[in-house]
């Protein structure tokens, strides 16, 4: 009669082999549920976002109850409707006006196709925080237009206004060409263009000879 190990052996399975299988389940078992864990705690979303608006900083909580920013509000509603800073306008709501414009980071952007819950942990300008927080003087650029009655009904002003910061924030002396090519994504209904060109033409002649901003 032939032992066991023998007839193992022939059926390509040995005492050893079978060890050494049964470790190599339990091993992979065990992997599996450590990448689980892992893909889990990643998946575990933040219930609260960290946003600085105007130098202030903003602890909000993600959800649907009042006060609360829902993981589908954009920057601008949230701007408008929980923070309460209406200077920011919203006109087509879908990224094509730009008169929602802001500073995200010192880059200009559309806040109505911006969400919220992307914008944690970065810095938000906005037109109310443009002026000197101690003297209350205007930035240089809202003065200028100011200056050269480029106001009309003033639904695309801040967006205007912003967006000629975040020009003059990277191009200190554009030409009257890359003033125009800078403001293009803002749609004005009421006039024409020149008393923007020429505000922000001479806002960046005081902010080149020191001027705020």
């Amino acid at each position: 009669m032939k032992d066991d190990s023998e007839s193992n052996k022939k059926k390509g399975l040995s005492r050893r082999g079978f060890i050494q299988s049964v470790a190599a389940g339990g091993a992979a078992l065990g992997l599996d549920w450590t990448l689980g864990k892992q893909t889990e705690a990643r998946t575990v979303q933040k219930n609260t976002i960290c946003i600085t608006v105007n130098g202030r900083p903003y602890e909000l909580g993600i959800g649907n109850q009042a006060g609360e920013v829902a993981e589908s509000q954009t920057l601008v509603q949230t701007l408008r409707d929980v923070l309460g800073l209406t200077g920011t306008k919203t006109c087509c709501d879908r990224g094509e006006c730009g008169s929602c414009t802001v500073l995200l980071d010192g880059k200009a952007v559309l806040s109505c196709s911006t969400l919220t819950v992307a914008c944690d942990g970065k810095e938000v300008l906005t037109i109310e925080g443009l002026k000197d927080p101690v003297t209350g003087a205007l930035h240089p650029v809202q003065q200028a237009f100011v200056e050269h009655d480029a106001i009309q009904c003033g639904m695309c002003t801040p967006g205007l206004v912003m967006s000629a910061t975040a020009l003059l924030k990277a191009n200190q002396s554009p030409t009257e060409y890359e003033v125009r090519e800078g403001i293009s994504g803002n749609l004005c209904r009421c006039t024409g263009y020149v008393k923007y060109v020429e505000a922000v033409q001479t806002a960046a002649k005081r902010i080149r000879g020191g001027g705020n901003g």
